[in-house]
């Protein structure tokens, strides 16, 4: 097969949670440690950095492979889903995984998957962790994909484990309370293995004590540090959370810097001695370092045009508080959600005012426009619903003066069909 072909064959042969949901979430690790005896357990080879959370995780591990590429390491980065190209989920020193390195891996173990039969993450996963090892690398970065307990990732051994935050997603897989959702991140916290918390949650915090108390694990929780300050070889660098130049304009971005700079923190305590000088260049450069896309992403200036993929209650929140402090005269918004989210939680959160275009991205998951939008009145929104993102988008463009403001999102394959 050439890499069209591996691509058609990966998206129709092997389940898919981000297209399908559900069908294709598997509650064990069974396939991948399956998946990874086949392949000669290449996530033993190479050094890590383990990134769960339910917000944040996904900038917090850019941020993280950025400081270290900086700082002259070979750096693996694995995160999900991707937006516009899969190759996008497996990078070294940014650059995407080769077509040819794809299409090689599927062509070898095709008649193995189809016995052990894994997901497309799973598979994901395995071809990832094998890369890592052909391209030797110092150390990777591996972003959880939901959870943590029985994630795929989760059979690495890192040198350090941190989860971002907690607050409500995927519940029908991880609980319906937050302490549920915390005890299935807090499985990624591994005997003797320091953890960053980065976000102290009082209702929680006990909870993550407990858990490193019994498997023996440092824990720290990054917003506690002292002026979040940071130790290397060198110097101590003295709140630098807010002097740090952040490229990615989000406000939220200052809690993910945070938990960024107590995990090399605690990688400086093993050896590592990352300078003040590759934490700035590492932040500063996230975007042409690791090809970070869909964090409060400008598109066009006029008029001002914002997606970002905060796509569950915490994150719409966020998004929603920096629109109302983002200066414009009338609000459209592009939005659309899949069909596992609870809708009106995140539609109760959305500012009435907006003029709101509601689509449907093209997966089988997304929540149908029309639905959306009945859904959407009933909480005192107005708009109209639309064929599609690119329909949706069109029609807010149209309508938009200079003066105002488009925002796209409410899901993550919403932006991806937005971005150009």
């Amino acid at each position: 097969m050439n890499y069209k072909e591996t691509l058609s064959w990966l998206y129709s042969h092997l389940p898919m949670y981000q297209r399908i949901g559900a069908a294709a979430y598997k509650a064990n690790l069974d396939n991948t440690i399956a998946l990874c005896n086949l392949l000669g357990n290449p996530q033993n080879s190479f050094r890590s950095v383990h990134v769960a959370g339910t917000n944040g995780k996904g900038s917090v591990s850019h941020m993280l492979a950025s400081i270290l590429q900086e700082h002259g390491l070979k750096t693996g980065l694995y995160t999900s889903p991707h937006l516009k190209d899969f190759r996008e989920r497996i990078r070294v020193n940014g650059s995407m995984i080769p077509k040819r390195n794809v299409t090689r891996f599927i062509n070898k173990y095709r008649e193995a998957f189809e016995e052990i039969r894994p997901s497309f993450f799973e598979m994901t996963v395995g071809l990832a962790f094998e890369h890592f090892r052909q391209e030797s690398v110092d150390i990777a970065v591996v972003e959880v994909g939901m959870g943590g307990r029985l994630d795929s990732t989760n059979i690495i051994t890192p040198l350090v484990s941190v989860i971002t935050n907690i607050s409500f997603d995927h519940m029908q897989f991880l609980g319906d309370t937050l302490e549920k959702i915390a005890i299935e991140k807090a499985g990624i916290i591994k005997p003797g293995i320091p953890v960053v918390i980065g976000e102290t949650q009082p209702e929680l915090e006990s909870l993550f004590r407990k858990r490193a108390r019994q498997v023996g694990s440092k824990i720290v929780f990054a917003d506690q540090l002292p002026r979040y300050e940071i130790r290397d070889a060198r110097n101590a660098i003295q709140d630098p959370a807010s002097s740090i130049q952040d490229p990615l304009h989000g406000h939220y971005q200052k809690k993910n810097i945070i938990t960024s700079l107590g995990v090399i923190n605690l990688l400086n305590q093993t050896g590592y001695k990352i300078s003040k000088k590759s934490i700035h260049k590492g932040i500063r450069n996230v975007t042409e370092n690791t090809g970070l896309q869909g964090r409060w992403q400008v598109l066009s200036q006029t008029p001002l045009t914002i997606c970002d993929i905060g796509h569950n209650e915490a994150g719409i929140r966020e998004v929603v508080q920096q629109l109302s402090k983002t200066p414009h005269q009338q609000l459209h918004m592009v939005f659309g959600l899949v069909n596992d989210k609870e809708i009106s939680h995140i539609l109760h959160l959305l500012p009435t005012e907006a003029t709101c275009y509601f689509c449907k991205a093209d997966i089988p998951r997304g929540l149908d426009a029309k639905e959306l939008h009945i859904q959407a009145e009933k909480q005192g929104l107005k708009g109209t619903f639309y064929r599609s993102v690119r329909e949706a988008l069109t029609a807010a463009r149209n309508t938009a003066t200079p003066d105002d403001l488009i925002f796209i999102g409410g899901s993550t394959f919403v932006v991806a069909e937005a971005l150009p």
